[in-house]
């Protein structure tokens, strides 16, 4: 996987501090669909409506934080975490 950055633009968008179940959401519709849909299919694919710039603040936390990476074509991969 090359890891290519991906755009937040949280400074151009109202965002809203996102729920710590709409974050949980997210980072599992990403677990379960790990390299099918690029930023944008994925915030229209997600089950549970959320602004767009919370989307950016919850993908943004979520690559920060090493749990999403983005491949060479621009999809949404999720990285398994290696335990100790």
């Amino acid at each position: 996987m090359i890891n290519k950055k991906l755009k937040f633009n949280n400074a151009k968008i109202i965002t809203r501090s996102p729920r710590l179940e709409t974050v949980i959401s997210v980072e599992n519709f990403i677990k379960e669909n790990s390299g099918r849909y690029r930023k944008t299919e994925l915030m229209n694919k997600l089950p549970k409506k959320i602004m767009w710039g919370t989307f950016n603040v919850i993908l943004k936390y979520l690559y920060d934080t090493k749990r999403i990476g983005i491949d060479k074509e621009g999809y949404i991969v999720y990285r398994q975490q290696h335990s100790l």
